[in-house]
């Protein structure tokens, strides 16, 4: 009997042992939501893995659907980190207090621009909105790729034009609250409504879900970030070609936010961290991406800011407005 015992005892304490070495080898887990394309989040996070040692899960989602879902989980978040996204969304979401400020460790200071006032998002790139055209109808229909927003009404391009919905992406919405900044609330409404039904095949939930339907001929124009057209487009090898509105175009300032009250606020700090490094925005070159610290070497190809005509983009009036705007889109619209 006393055997017994002390083999059940010796079993005990071998089991306890077990299991305080599991929980002192445990790897650190993060968990987030990414704005980014699946194949372009798996690059970055798996380097982020690769550097640190902490395991990453991530959830994929447009811009507009991670706001809607941190807004739905407020009371109980399940990620610690929003990645990526046009900076209006956490605007947005900001004003809503979902999300907790951080200022990020930098070797470099980051302008107002590519930050809230109280640092409750930060800017990590940036890049412009443009059209991406297929070469072989413009060739076949004899017409020029588009270079201004009344272009886009041309008759060639009847039922021929592919981008986002205005509340799923933030690059549909950024292109939204650029022509409302431009010509007004009412005028770009008109305008859309005319676009909307002479121009638009399809809607898509993501900003760069045009390009490839561009790219294969489905459409001949679609409307997206010119770092999205250029990566998913002219370097994939489609017959495509990129230009931009000559009377001006919005820009986005790519986002990252600290989910308020999100399970490992640390983890989340660390990662937020690492996405300022040299090493992380040299990624960047990758998928022609803007990067915002001055020491990261900006890709072959990509389209800097300078070279573009920008409008005054004003991002905090588009992203605390964004809800009514949404609405008024939708009410007109009707999609």
């Amino acid at each position: 009997m006393m055997k017994k015992i002390t083999l059940v005892c010796l079993f005990s304490i071998i089991m306890i042992m077990g299991l305080l070495l599991n929980v002192g080898t445990a790897k650190e887990v993060l968990h987030i939501y990414t704005a980014f394309d699946t194949e372009e989040a798996k690059y970055y996070i798996e380097a982020f893995e690769a550097e640190t040692g902490i395991d990453v899960e991530w959830v994929r989602l447009s811009s507009g659907e991670v706001l809607a879902r941190v807004e739905a989980e407020a009371k109980n978040p399940q990620a610690s980190v929003w990645h990526a996204g046009s900076n209006t969304s956490h605007i947005n979401a900001a004003l809503k207090g979902l999300l907790e400020p951080y200022q990020p460790n930098t070797d470099f200071e980051l302008s107002e621009i590519l930050r809230a006032k109280d640092w409750a998002w930060t800017g990590f790139y940036t890049g412009a909105i443009g059209f991406v055209s297929n070469k072989n109808f413009l060739e076949k229909n004899n017409v020029p790729a588009p270079t201004s927003w009344s272009n886009l009404l041309h008759p060639a391009f009847k039922q021929n034009v592919a981008m986002a919905y205005p509340y799923t992406s933030g690059t549909a919405y950024t292109t939204y609250a650029t022509l409302i900044q431009m010509i007004g609330l009412e005028k770009t409404l008109d305008w859309w409504e005319e676009f909307d039904k002479h121009s638009i095949l399809q809607y898509t939930n993501s900003g760069t879900g045009c390009i490839p339907m561009v790219g294969l001929g489905e459409v001949a124009v679609g409307i997206a970030f010119s770092h999205d057209i250029l990566a998913k487009g002219v370097n994939a090898g489609y017959p495509v070609v990129m230009t931009f509105p000559l009377e001006g175009t919005g820009y986005e300032v790519g986002g990252l936010s600290l989910i308020k009250g999100g399970p490992e606020p640390e983890l989340g700090k660390k990662f937020i961290d690492w996405c300022f490094t040299k090493k992380a925005q040299d990624l960047f070159q990758k998928y022609c991406r803007l990067p915002v610290n001055p020491k990261a070497t900006v890709g072959e190809g990509a389209i800097t800011l300078d070279k573009i005509k920008l409008i005054d983009y004003d991002a905090i009036w588009a992203g605390e407005h964004k809800d009514e705007l949404v609405a008024a889109w939708r009410d007109r619209i009707g999609k």
